[in-house]
Order: C-alpha cells, then sequence, then structure tokens
C-alpha cells in the first residue's frame, strides 16, 4: 500500500514532462547540454532565424527610414486607386531624410561632447600624474578621441612647440566640442600664468557635466510634448481607419470627389502647420 503514493507521484511528473516538453524532452535537453557545452539552446540557431538575421544585416546599412514614405504611399495608391499618394510619399523622401540626417547630427554632436569631457577629465589626470602639458594631451587624446578630426593638427601643436589653444579653439568649430573653447582657455591661462591647468580641468569638467545633465533633463521634460505632437499627427490615419471601419470608403471621397481633394489639401496644410508650430515651440525651447 505504501508504494501506491509514489507511484502516483512517479505518474504525475511523467505527465507533466510529456505536456511540458514532449516523450523525447529529457533526450533532447541532454544532447543541447551536450552540445552546448553546457547551456541549454546552444547549438545554432534555425536556418529561417540565419536567414531573416542576414536579411536584417544587410539591410540595416542600405535601406533608410524614409523609403517607408514611398511604401506606404505605394501601398495606399493601390487601395485608393490614385498615384496621389504615391506622389504624395515620394515627395516627402527628402524631407523624411532631412529630419534623419539632423537627428545623427544631433546624436554625433552629443558623443562629441561626451568625448569632449572624457578628454578634460584623463587630461587632468595625467597632469596630475606629473606629466607635462604636451605629454598629458597626447596621452589623453590616445585614450578619449576628444579632439576628432583635428586630432592630428592639436597634437603636432603640443608637440612641436606651435599654438594649442589656437590648435584647440579650430578644433571646438565641430559640433558638440565647443567644450575645447574652455579647455584652450585653461590651457593659455597655465601655459602663460603658470596657473594649475588640473584644477581648471577639473572645474571645466564638472561645468560641462553639468550642462550636459541639464540639456538632458529638458529633453526628458520636452518627450511629452514630442509624444503629444507625434499623437496629433496620427490623429487622421487614426481617422481614416475609422471611417473604413464603417464602410464609409473614405479613401475613394478624398482621392476620387472635388470635395475630398479640397478636404485633403486644406487637412494636409493644416496638419503640416501644426507639427511644424509644435516642433518650432519644442527645438525653441531646446535652444533656450
Amino acid at each position: 500500500m505504501s508504494e501506491m503514493p509514489m507511484a502516483a507521484a512517479v505518474a504525475c511528473a511523467g505527465a507533466a514532462a510529456w505536456l511540458t516538453g514532449g516523450p523525447y524532452a529529457g533526450a533532447r535537453r541532454a544532447q543541447l547540454l551536450l552540445a552546448g557545452g553546457g547551456v541549454v539552446g546552444g547549438g545554432p540557431p534555425p536556418p529561417w532565424r540565419q536567414l531573416t538575421g542576414e536579411l536584417r544585416r544587410r539591410l540595416r546599412g542600405r535601406w533608410r527610414p524614409e523609403w517607408w514614405a514611398p511604401v506606404a504611399g505605394l501601398i495606399l495608391a493601390v487601395l485608393g486607386g490614385s498615384a496621389l499618394p504615391l506622389v504624395a510619399g515620394a515627395a516627402g523622401v527628402p524631407l523624411l531624410r532631412r529630419a534623419r540626417r539632423a537627428a545623427e547630427a544631433r546624436r554625433a554632436g552629443e558623443r562629441r561632447g561626451d568625448a569632449v569631457i572624457a578628454l578634460c577629465a584623463a587630461l587632468a589626470g595625467e597632469v596630475l600624474a606629473g606629466r607635462q602639458p604636451g605629454e598629458a594631451l597626447q596621452w589623453a587624446a590616445r585614450d578619449s578621441g576628444g579632439l576628432g578630426e583635428a586630432q592630428p593638427m592639436v597634437l603636432a601643436a603640443a608637440r612641436f612647440g606651435g599654438d594649442v589653444p589656437r590648435a584647440l579653439a579650430l578644433a571646438a568649430r565641430s559640433p558638440g566640442a565647443e567644450g575645447l573653447l574652455g579647455l584652450a582657455a585653461c590651457w593659455r591661462v597655465a601655459v602663460d600664468q603658470g596657473a594649475g591647468l588640473a584644477a581648471g580641468l577639473d572645474r571645466l569638467e564638472a561645468a560641462l557635466r553639468a550642462e550636459r545633465d541639464q540639456r538632458a533633463d529638458l529633453r526628458a521634460q520636452l518627450a511629452g510634448p514630442r509624444a503629444t505632437v507625434v499623437m496629433l499627427a496620427g490623429l487622421p490615419v487614426l481617422g481614416l481607419l475609422l471611417g473604413a471601419a464603417l464602410g464609409a470608403d473614405p479613401l475613394h471621397v478624398l482621392l476620387h470627389t472635388g470635395a475630398g481633394l479640397g478636404c485633403l489639401l486644406v487637412g494636409g496644410v493644416l496638419e503640416g502647420a501644426g507639427a511644424w508650430w509644435a516642433l518650432r515651440i519644442v527645438r525653441k525651447a531646446e535652444a533656450t
């Protein structure tokens, strides 16, 4: 009688194993453990996943987000039986490309600003370690990359006794590298007046970090207005979907009737003006 509960437990465990992994789940798990070096799932991915991954990697460098505009225009042209959406989608490619390049430039400027902050911190550490300013700049620029494309010019000026502040001022013309102007001022004061370069660099680094944190906080506060702009821009699409769900055929009305074309033109102008005005307010707040 004492063997009955044990047999029932074994039967329940077997049923659970069958339901969760099939009859040969234990064998497959053992094979995965032996083939993957002790990690379940360590074997090669299935062929379809490899194919999609390779396709994604190839499209990542060639396919641009702005090309979704003519694709969407083609779909609407097919659904609505008119070439007007395709023309509008093709016209939106330059605008979207400009917006993408502006976003990429902004991110590149932010990365350059972070590199300048790292350069100031590394240079201060090298000076405190006992290196001369020229040698310290050589080591700090090698690790941080804060000088960007102007690094050979600045390092040549530091190595051969050139005008380092002027070279730093020229390097500061790149977007995001404005902090190099402060580094040039610290260098000029330290060389001409014999002041402590490390102390000035510490204060410069703290100021640049505070400015970066302030910009990040402002961007976080403006995330709500940006989301509102995107939501308002998407409301016409929601209206078209609701009209299609109710059987009103809004694409036919907008693309094949005079009143619909007029409404489409006026609505598009008002929509574009509203989005431009809202984004202008956000950008003005960021600039301030």
